[in-house]
This record gives structure tokens, C-alpha cells and sequence, in this order.
């Protein structure tokens, strides 16, 4: 009797256990698709990502649409000549071709785990500055500068793929002082700054220049170098800024059209004009005039397209998306303790709003001309698909579970 009550309880143990060992083969869920409870890859991806600041994202992208949209007929209008003309929404059909390459680039790069984020910007670093030294000896040019490498469809320009890639890996190089103040890693990641600098001003391209001279003097400062070295380096930059005037037509063209009205000052008058065009309220889609007397407006000056066709009031809320990406992106930070990840994340955002910020004060005559697109609105393969490449490393390396305990870097600021 005792061996059949044995028997009994070996059978019931044996009948609980198949259906478990059953489900685990068959799936590794624990709930229904992208639930607090799905496990997979997806569904960690979903609750970890920060949803709001892809919602911002996704609506500047889609901003960014209309506004191709509106300053389309003015450059498919240029292009077009007395035996073939291009379809006044021609570059919009191609910014929609290269948004539906983009946004899964930028999804897919967001899924990378924060390791193999941090290896992929290195090896995207190494692959991009050796293509940064082949751009003088195969490089294309267009508009008087030799940025691009390739033709057609196929062209890129290596320092927009860069931007992003450098501060990751700048980030980590610095990262390696917190662990080790012995190491040399500040003249390292100056003179490897230094060299992208060099190449960037023989294109020439001022405006990337200042981006990762920004970009680096950013990361040295959040790095914790003391007031007194950061205050040389911005007397170095200052000093810099000088020589640059004086040594470097380019500047010193820009500059002199910028301050002293000397020089062709075509673009900049036709741009602020534009702008001023629409008014509060702007003269609505497609009704714009004045957009057909601007160079360049689906890149450089498609903000001041958007002001004349919507307005200036249009224009302050696309600043507003722009300043509420960046305080979203630092308010993530405040709870964030890893050296690396406050570094890479400082100097991927730096870039994104300095480069909104140069492009928006271009428009608005507050800076001189850059040559500089506005992120994720202007036209563009390279400038869009770089910027989904940089936005999605900021997506990855500010994911987080959602229920892992924090601690605010805030803690000790009221503390002696």
C-alpha cells in the first residue's frame, strides 16, 4: 500500500511538472506581447526605452516632413531646366524614402545592450576618421567644398556618420581618467580632436568643426577638469576663434558679412526675409513667395521657410521641441551614477542642441552662416540617417529597467 501511495505521489509530481517544462521550450513570454510581463527581447526593449523622448523624436521627424514638403518646389524649381523638370515634391518623396531608413536604423541601434553600443561607436570612430583622411584624395565636391565620398544616392559625408560615434567613444576615453588619474587620457582625446579639426577646416567646414570642438570641450568640463584649466581652454578656444579670423578666408568672410555688412550678403538678407515674411501665423502651406528667392531652402534655411509658410509662432514651438528634448535627456542623468553613461549621453545631446541651436541662429542672423542642417528636419540622406545613428546610441544608453532602485545624484547638493 505504501509503495502505491509512493507511486501515486511519484505520478502527481510527474503530471505537475510537464506543463511547466512545456512552456518554457515553447516560449520564454510570461505574458501577453509588450506587457509589463513580456520578457522577450521586444518587450524589455518597449519598457526600458524612454517612450517620451521618442515621442519628441518622432514628432520633430514629422515636422520635418511637412516642412520638405514646403520647401520642395523651391529646389526641385532650380534644378529643373528647359527640356526636364523635377516634380515640385521631389525631395520630399526622397527625405520620406530616407525617414523610412532611418527610423528603423534608429530603432535598431536603440535595442543595442549598452555594451555593444559602446563598441559599436568605437568601431564606427576608427571607420569614419580613416574615411575623414580619404575624403581629400577621393572626395566629391559640391558647392565649392570637398565633404562627401561617393556619388548619387551613394554619396556620404563622413564627419556627419562621426559626430556621433566620437562623442561615445570621447566619452569612454575620459571615462578611463575616473578609474585612473594617472592616465593621459585629456591630450589624448585633445589631439584626437585636434586631427578631426585639421581635416574638417581643409574641406573646408567650419561648422562641423565647431560641433566636435564643442563636443570635446563638453566632455572635458563634465569630466571634472578643474575651473582653472577650463578657463585656458576657453582662452585657447577664444584665442583660436582670432586666428581663425585672420588665417582662414572662410571665417573671415562669414564673420565679416555677419558683424560689418561686408561681402556678399545674399543668403543671410534673403533668409532673415523669409523668415519675417509670414508673420505671427505665417501665410500658410504652399503659399509662401518669398522661399523662392532662398538658396538652400530645404537644408541650411529651411527654418526661415517655416517661418514664412507657419509663422514665427511655429518656429518658437520647434525651438520649444528642441529645448524639451535636451531637458528631457538631463533630466534622465540626475539619477544616473556610471561615468561613461553621463558622458556619452552629455555629449550626444550637446551635439544635437548645439547644432539645432548654430542652424536657428543662422536663420535668425544671431550667428554667421555654417552651412548647418537642422536635425531631423532639413533635407538630407546623410544628415538624416547620422542623426538617426546618434539618436538611437541616446535611446540605448538611457535605457532603463523600470524598476531597479535609484539614487539621485541630487542627494548630497544640500549636504556640507
Amino acid at each position: 500500500m505504501d509503495d502505491d501511495m509512493n507511486g501515486g505521489a511519484d505520478n502527481m509530481d510527474a503530471t505537475t511538472e510537464r506543463p511547466v517544462i512545456a512552456t518554457t521550450r515553447t516560449t520564454k513570454r510570461r505574458g501577453p506581447r509588450l506587457s509589463r510581463a513580456d520578457r522577450t527581447p521586444l518587450g524589455l526593449w518597449f519598457w526600458e526605452i524612454d517612450r517620451v523622448l521618442l515621442l519628441l523624436v518622432s514628432m520633430l521627424i514629422a515636422i520635418g516632413l511637412v516642412a520638405v514638403a514646403a520647401a520642395s518646389p523651391v529646389a526641385a524649381q532650380k534644378l529643373s531646366t528647359a527640356t526636364a523638370s523635377l516634380d515640385p515634391l521631389y525631395y520630399f518623396y526622397r527625405q520620406l524614402m530616407w525617414v523610412m531608413v532611418g527610423v528603423p536604423v534608429m530603432l535598431a541601434v536603440s535595442m543595442l545592450p549598452k555594451p555593444q553600443a559602446r563598441r559599436f561607436a568605437i568601431y564606427g570612430t576608427i571607420t569614419f576618421v580613416f574615411l575623414l583622411f580619404m575624403v581629400p584624395l577621393i572626395g566629391t565636391t559640391v558647392n565649392g567644398a570637398q565633404r562627401w565620398i561617393g556619388s548619387g544616392i551613394f554619396r556620404l559625408q563622413p564627419s556627419e556618420f562621426l559626430k556621433p560615434f566620437f562623442a561615445v567613444s570621447l566619452a569612454w576615453i575620459l571615462s578611463l581618467r575616473l578609474h585612473d588619474q594617472n592616465l593621459p587620457v585629456v591630450p589624448l582625446s585633445f589631439v584626437l580632436t585636434g586631427i578631426i579639426a585639421i581635416l574638417l577646416m581643409s574641406q573646408p567646414d567650419l561648422g562641423q568643426t565647431i560641433i566636435f570642438a564643442g563636443t570635446w570641450f563638453v566632455l572635458v568640463m563634465v569630466a571634472g577638469l578643474s575651473m582653472r584649466i577650463m578657463a585656458g581652454l576657453a582662452g585657447t578656444g577664444l584665442a583660436g576663434l582670432v586666428l581663425a579670423y585672420f588665417f582662414y578666408p572662410v571665417a573671415q568672410q562669414r564673420i565679416n558679412i555677419w558683424l560689418f555688412a561686408e561681402g556678399d550678403s545674399f543668403q543671410v538678407d534673403k533668409a532673415h526675409a523669409t523668415l519675417t515674411a509670414g508673420g505671427l501665423i505665417g501665410t500658410g502651406p504652399g503659399a509662401g513667395l518669398a522661399k523662392f528667392q532662398l538658396p538652400e531652402a530645404h537644408t541650411d534655411y529651411i527654418f526661415s521657410v517655416i517661418g514664412e509658410e507657419f509663422g514665427i509662432i511655429a518656429c518658437i514651438a520647434i525651438a520649444v521641441l528642441y529645448l524639451a528634448i535636451i531637458v528631457r535627456v538631463l533630466v534622465r542623468l540626475l539619477d544616473e551614477e556610471d561615468s561613461f553613461l553621463i558622458l556619452a549621453v552629455a555629449g550626444l545631446i550637446a551635439q544635437f542642441g548645439g547644432q539645432a541651436t548654430i542652424n536657428m541662429a543662422v536663420n535668425t542672423q544671431l550667428f554667421p552662416s555654417k552651412g548647418m542642417t537642422l536635425p531631423f528636419i532639413s533635407y538630407g540622406g546623410s544628415s538624416f540617417i547620422a542623426l538617426s545613428i546618434g539618436m538611437g546610441l541616446l535611446l540605448s544608453l538611457t535605457r532603463r529597467n523600470p524598476y531597479a532602485a535609484r539614487v539621485s545624484m541630487t542627494r548630497n547638493w544640500n549636504r556640507k
